[in-house]
């Protein structure tokens, strides 16, 4: 578990969906990640695809936490994640400190909708006390 807001992202390159909606989930961590707030993404791709995952990632100016799933038996990872996940790529959860799934979609996200449920969590001001 966490002491930070997660949204995790499983996707793959080969998924279309998945590359449509990942600069919106870079902006969303532009937007929260200086807050208690983490993007975390997990790669569905095999694991000899590591170079490509790595390229496309560069390619989209990805700066995320990123991991690639390592195993041979997909259902491994899907119940890893999410017991209830049918495996579908992308697949998208918002997991509160102390791992509460507060939100679970499969499918590409509505960027506005994560956004309001993220804000209804951490708050719509930011005052930075570092300063």
């Amino acid at each position: 578990t966490s002491d930070k807001y997660m949204l995790v992202n499983v996707w793959a390159t080969w998924c279309g969906p998945c590359i449509v909606e990942l600069p919106e989930l870079i902006k969303i961590q532009r937007m929260y990640g200086n807050r208690n707030f983490s993007l975390v993404t997990i790669s569905a791709d095999a694991f000899k695809n590591k170079p490509q995952v790595l390229a496309f990632l560069k390619e989209k100016h990805a700066a995320v936490q990123n991991y690639i799933y390592n195993g041979s038996d997909k259902y491994k990872l899907i119940d890893a994640v999410d017991k209830n996940w049918s495996g579908a790529l992308p697949y998208t959860m918002f997991i509160a400190p102390g791992g509460e799934v507060l939100y679970a979609y499969q499918g590409a996200i509505d960027p506005l909708q994560v956004k309001k449920l993220i804000i209804s969590k951490l708050g719509r001001y930011y005052a930075d006390d570092s300063r």
